[in-house]
């Protein structure tokens, strides 16, 4: 992992159902603030990790897992987050938002109250979302909204929250969920190579967020998963599987688990052993080189482990394959490719950058 970088995602445009479509033909990159909490250690980085899956899981099935050991923590209080800021009203004032692929629903009100300027209009609707222990309500306004100061959306919808729980230090969401996000160019500088496509996976629930079928090989040989639907997911921090294929990657690497952490560990010859993780989406292999499945070491205090210690950042779904959800590629992916959300096609691309095989943690 690498602490100092920023997620290569770029953001192209707000938009909701109902609204003109704005569409671009050159790219509009927004730059993100990464944020590193702690709060309760890696276990309970990892429980947040499981319990956000599980949240994303009942919200379109009915499944005991969905159902079992959803935990009352705050939508974000551990692992990595990010926000972007963003104007809104005319003058434009800022927000930082929290990004989050898995809603639709951007709204402000958490932290910083919304101001009201000349372009804000409320509408007579109202508008509640529940994130499991989080969750806001208020009325919906149309207001413009300034990604950038060449992209303005005006009449842009928005929530406007009276109410809001769970998200202390940032005032509101940015939704980019497939639903939200409208066509625009990529930023070539940001990439090496060429950026390769994957369809949006049919299979439910992970058809109902960023899904895509993955299959994931440790070395030349060894099979932890086989082809299967899955989603990439910003407020994710780990690499979450199935739990058949994180006893397969757990055997295949030869780590134990850490009681003070939750997560794996191996030894330093263990490391020296290490091999890369191969995902295979679409017919497109991505390496995943042995120093990317290493949570930062400079860091280890910060998650109750110990200095020196080799924590990988895989971990255990709590599920069996098979389910319609069986792996999300969470942050500790995302660094390592430039990774573009395209609504408009219906898809997701990767693109090998300059971080992609660094040696660096």
């Amino acid at each position: 992992m690498l602490p100092s970088s920023l997620l290569p995602v770029l953001f192209l445009a707000l938009a909701v159902a109902g609204n003109p479509v704005v569409i671009r033909d050159s790219p509009i990159t927004v730059p993100l603030a990464r944020h590193l909490s702690s709060t309760g250690g890696a276990r309970s980085l990892v429980r947040r990790d499981v319990d956000r899956a599980r949240r994303l899981v009942a919200k379109r099935s009915n499944s005991d897992f969905a159902a079992r050991g959803i935990i009352n923590e705050p939508v974000f209080n551990t692992g990595t987050h990010y926000t972007v800021s963003i104007g809104i009203g005319s003058p434009p004032v800022t927000y930082d938002l929290l990004v989050e692929s898995a809603s639709a629903n951007t709204w402000v009100g958490a932290n910083q109250r919304y101001i009201r300027t000349s372009t804000s209009v409320q509408t007579s609707d109202s508008v509640s979302v529940s994130y499991g222990s989080g969750s806001f309500s208020g009325d919906e306004y149309t207001d413009t909204v300034t990604i950038t100061p060449s992209l303005v959306i005006k009449g842009q919808s928005i929530g406007v929250a009276s109410q809001a729980k769970g998200f202390d230090g940032v005032d509101g969401v940015l939704g980019i969920g497939p639903a939200n996000l409208t066509q625009g160019g990529v930023d070539k500088s940001k990439y090496t190579g060429s950026i390769n496509y994957t369809p949006l996976t049919t299979t439910a629930p992970a058809s109902h967020f960023w899904g895509i079928n993955q299959s994931i090989r440790y070395g030349p040989s060894t099979n932890i998963l086989s082809n299967t639907a899955g989603i990439v997911d910003t407020l994710t921090t780990l690499l979450l599987l199935a739990t058949d294929a994180y006893d397969r990657y757990r055997a295949a690497t030869g780590a134990v688990l850490d009681s003070a952490t939750g997560l794996l560990r191996i030894t330093p010859a263990q490391y020296k052993n290490l091999k890369s993780l191969f995902f295979t989406t679409n017919g497109v292999t991505y390496e995943f080189v042995p120093n990317a499945q290493l949570w930062p070491r400079s860091l280890n205090l910060d998650i109750g482990g110990k200095v020196g210690d080799i924590y990988l950042i895989v971990a255990d779904f709590g599920t069996p394959s098979g389910e319609g959800l069986d792996f999300i590629n969470g942050y500790t992916f995302l660094e390592r490719f430039y990774t573009v959300f395209d609504t408009g096609n219906q898809r997701v691309g990767f693109a090998k950058t300059r971080f992609t095989s660094v040696n660096s943690n």
